[in-house]
C-alpha cells in the first residue's frame, strides 16, 4: 500500500479568528487584483492558512486571484491550508499563476476552481487535496464538489493528488 502524506503547519500563519470563525463559518481571505496585466506580482509561499474562506459569500475565497490577466512572476507555493469554508484557490481572470505543491485538507466547495473558462496558461503542479466536502451556500455545483474544477483545457494540471472528496477528484466542465 501506498499513502499520501502532506503536512498543514507552517512558521507563517494566516487564520480567521480562533473563536468565532468555525461557528460562523466566517474566517479570513487573501484577496488580489490589480488594473491588468503583469501589473502584480504575488508571490506567495510556505503560510498555513486555517479558519479562511467565508461560507455564503460567493467571491470570498481562501486565496482569489481576481480578474488580473497575466501573472507571469507570481506563485502560490507550499500552502497549508485546512478548515477552509470557501474554497483554497481561485483563479478568476488570471493567466500564468502557478499553484505548486500546496496541501489542501477540509475545504468546502471546490478546492482548486478555476473560474470562468477563459483562464489559460496556468500550472497546477504537485498539489496533494484531500477531503473536499460539499457546499451548500455556493453554487449549485458546489453540492457535488471536486478537488481540482477546470474549465479551459489550456492549463497545465501535472502530479497533483486527490482523495476523499465528497464527490470527484478532477472535474472537467468544458
Amino acid at each position: 500500500m501506498r499513502a499520501e502524506v502532506g503536512l498543514l503547519t507552517r512558521n507563517v500563519k494566516y487564520r480567521g479568528d480562533p473563536e468565532n470563525s468555525f461557528p460562523n463559518q466566517y474566517g479570513a481571505t487573501i484577496f488580489l487584483h490589480s488594473e491588468g496585466d503583469d501589473s502584480l506580482v504575488a508571490r506567495l509561499e510556505y503560510i498555513e492558512l486555517n479558519d479562511v474562506g467565508q461560507a455564503f459569500k460567493v467571491g470570498r475565497y481562501a486565496v482569489h486571484f481576481h480578474m488580473i490577466g497575466a501573472v507571469h512572476k507570481s506563485y502560490c507555493r507550499g500552502f497549508g491550508t485546512h478548515t477552509s469554508f470557501n474554497r483554497a484557490f481561485t483563479l478568476h481572470g488570471t493567466h500564468y499563476m502557478r499553484l505548486i505543491n500546496n496541501v489542501a485538507y477540509d475545504v468546502k466547495g471546490h478546492v482548486i476552481f478555476i473560474e470562468d473558462a477563459v483562464e489559460k496558461k496556468n500550472h497546477v503542479e504537485g498539489n496533494l487535496i484531500i477531503k473536499a466536502k460539499r457546499s451548500w451556500s455556493l453554487l449549485n455545483t458546489d453540492q457535488t464538489p471536486a478537488c481540482i474544477w477546470i474549465t479551459n483545457p489550456d492549463n497545465n494540471f501535472m502530479n497533483n493528488a486527490c482523495g476523499g472528496s465528497d464527490r470527484y477528484g478532477y472535474w472537467y466542465d468544458l
